[in-house]
């Protein structure tokens, strides 16, 4: 799983998440269909993958819309050097979900239960 956390991430500073689905879709579904990962979770991971690679340079696209926003006197190198504590809080939430997958499935468990 971590293999295929480091290529969502590596592709997300890249690529924008369609792409991203589209081309590691059709590899890592049945890959982890056989180990038995629940898909839901592993769409969860995806998108917190995702959200991280959205402030991640050079793609990310957030930082783009944060100095389309900003004052004139921001430059893009403040912005970039200002993203740090946002990601590594990112990062610390990609882990709980890959540690703790009871987090994850929680809400998803009591809407889907069956009674």
């Amino acid at each position: 799983m971590i293999v295929i956390n480091l290529i969502w991430l590596i592709l997300g500073a890249l690529l924008d998440p369609w792409g991203i689905i589209m081309v590691t879709g059709p590899i890592f579904a049945p890959v982890c269909i056989a180990a038995g990962i629940d898909l839901v979770w592993l769409g969860v991971v995806f998108i917190v993958n995702m959200q991280l690679a959205y402030l991640t340079p050079p793609f990310g696209m957030n930082l783009f819309y944060l100095k389309g926003v900003a004052p004139p006197e921001i430059t893009m190198g403040k912005i970039v050097h200002s993203i740090w504590p946002f990601l590594g809080a990112q990062l610390l939430c990609l882990v709980l979900c890959l540690v703790f997958p009871a987090l994850v499935m929680w809400l998803p468990g009591i809407i889907f239960a069956t009674k």
